[in-house]
């Protein structure tokens, strides 16, 4: 049991580039298949697949790597907010990556996008975490 998911679902994508492995497996969870989602539409991940089990539904991600220089395309995810200190961002205050070149993933009131699509619906919410 582990009190912070999203973090965990982080850290076993950072640890599985580090790595150097091409799938990993995680805990499935309406959320984290968006965030999968999101990642996958940016083109930080291959693909991903949600595989159901009896106990527990599992989410497995392929990750990217370049071709020729086997460096990975998801470069840094970190955790933005977290349980003991919430980051919440209005609209005109929601972080730009690396101006433009990363996302920020927010979870709206309208669900889980990147920071570039909440600025065009002009909401704010929750920023989950940065990639780059």
């Amino acid at each position: 049991m582990y009190s912070d998911p999203i973090a965990d679902f982080l850290t076993r994508i950072r640890n599985a580039v580090k790595a150097g492995h091409k799938i990993v497996d995680i805990p499935s969870s309406n959320l984290k298949v968006e965030m999968a989602r999101i990642l996958k539409d940016q083109g930080f991940i291959l693909n991903y697949k949600v595989e159901e089990n009896a106990v527990q539904n599992n989410l497995k991600i392929a990750l990217k790597y370049d071709k020729v220089t086997r460096r990975p395309a998801l470069t840094e995810l970190k955790r933005v907010s977290r349980p003991g200190l919430r980051q919440y961002a209005g609209v005109s205050t929601v972080p730009r990556v690396r101006q433009g070149l990363g996302i920020a993933i927010v979870s709206t009131s309208q669900g889980v996008m990147t920071d570039k699509e909440a600025r065009q619906k002009g909401i704010g919410g929750e920023v989950l975490c940065i990639a780059f």
